[in-house]
């Protein structure tokens, strides 16, 4: 089956061209020709089936079709999502699949200034992302509105619960048109999830997919224990290796990622970037240079590297353990490619052991640690607030106007 067969439009099927998809998943195979009729959906998936272009392809699809209908400027389509990681990959999504559709899509999510987010809403979006806290205090100021939503997506459900939003959920579905297409995924099915999911949808259609056992087991996989401090370090040392020939680095960041390409440069490695934040034809040059051995290191971020597909990468380094354990068995996989063995590379500091305990859970497996010059204890040895990664600072909301004192 490929995507040709999935009744897509031409502007998605050209999209799903630059990005380098062939070949839909089993859920988006299953998922997308009931979308496409208006159904209402529940979804069994976890991260990494391939869930969130099962159910932007259509939506977008839906959105084109039906664009006489609508009242400008107010958001069409809400997706809500448990965490600000999420919401921003749905939001790329959005803007990979839909690039030659133009609809306007944003992503809302809490721990940074709202001024952004505020400036880019009353210009008007199609498409709005959001987190739920977030989503509430902008629809108590009165600059979200809800009354034209035609799609409603609620994204890891369970994750939802697990995280304390139920209340929040519930009271922005009460601000809903009731005609309207619900989505719902879930990785899990517990009673409350059903009991969510039966409140939230009209004569759904059921769609079920297992996490894709992944070679796992072909690829020696190693953590290192070590402070942030001493990753670039630790980084350098390992490239003088004689078998990391080709190499593919993964960052949690944007910023992140230049930073590690600038420093292996500084140092004669041969190195570049790619992220959202580049353009297509620089990620085309980049990953031509990688695939001629031009450059040893391709630093990438989870976005970015979905659509690459090189056979002789040799090891695979995670400069920052991904806050989701499923992103850990994907990136790993980008090694051993058409049965060759592969080798993957941890660095875990102290505020990513959580990540690791949550990789070795989904996994089912203990990582091998190895000791070396920058090992640390510490990292080794964190649990609690330690093992887990500062929150963000939270910026002080902007007073609205007529709020406060004004000089005379």
């Amino acid at each position: 089956m490929q995507f040709t067969d999935l009744k897509l439009i031409e502007p998605l099927q050209r999209a799903l061209t630059k990005e380098g998809y062939i070949a839909p998943t089993p859920i988006q195979v299953q998922a997308i020709p009931h979308l496409l009729k208006g159904k209402d959906l529940i979804g069994i998936a976890q991260t990494g089936t391939g869930k969130t272009a099962a159910f932007v392809l259509p939506i977008l699809q839906r959105m084109h079709e039906r664009h006489k209908h609508v009242t400008p400027g107010l958001p069409r389509v809400l997706v809500l999502a448990p965490t600000r990681e999420l919401a921003a990959q749905i939001g790329d999504s959005f803007a990979a699949y839909g690039h030659f559709l133009h609809f306007k899509h944003t992503v809302v999510f809490g721990g940074v200034s709202q001024v952004p987010q505020f400036r880019s809403i009353s210009k008007g979006v199609d498409i709005l992302v959001a987190t739920p806290g977030r989503l509430l205090d902008l629809m108590d100021q009165g600059i979200v509105k809800l009354s034209g939503v035609e799609f409603f997506v609620l994204d890891e459900a369970d994750r939802m619960l697990d995280m304390g939003f139920i209340r929040d959920v519930n009271r922005i579905v009460s601000m809903l048109p009731h005609k309207r297409q619900s989505l719902f995924f879930s990785a899990t099915m517990s009673p409350q999830i059903g009991e969510l999911a039966r409140r939230l949808l009209i004569d759904p259609a059921r769609v079920e997919v297992t996490p894709q056992a992944t070679t796992v087991e072909r690829i020696e996989q190693r953590v290192f224990f070590v402070d942030q401090d001493n990753k670039d370090a630790l980084l350098l040392s390992l490239l003088k290796q004689d078998q990391l020939t080709c190499v593919l680095v993964f960052t949690r960041t944007k910023h992140r990622a230049n930073k590690v390409a600038q420093t292996l440069n500084k140092n004669h490695v041969g190195a570049d970037a790619i992220h959202g934040n580049k353009s297509q034809a620089h990620r085309t040059r980049v990953m031509d240079s990688f695939r001629a051995g031009e450059l040893q290191v391709l630093v990438a971020t989870d976005i970015a590297a979905r659509g690459i597909d090189i056979e002789d990468i040799s090891h695979v380094i995670n400069y920052d353990l991904p806050n989701e354990p499923e992103n850990y068995v994907h990136r790993i996989g980008r090694t051993a490619r058409a049965g060759a063995e592969g080798t993957a590379y941890s660095f875990c500091a102290a505020d990513d052991r959580s990540f690791l305990n949550s990789i070795e859970k989904l996994t089912r497996l203990k990582i091998e640690v190895v000791k070396h010059r920058y090992h640390s204890e510490r990292a080794q040895n964190a649990v609690g607030d330690e093992a887990k990664p500062a929150p963000r600072k939270p910026h002080v909301a902007p007073r609205r106007p007529g709020h406060g004192h004004h000089k005379r």
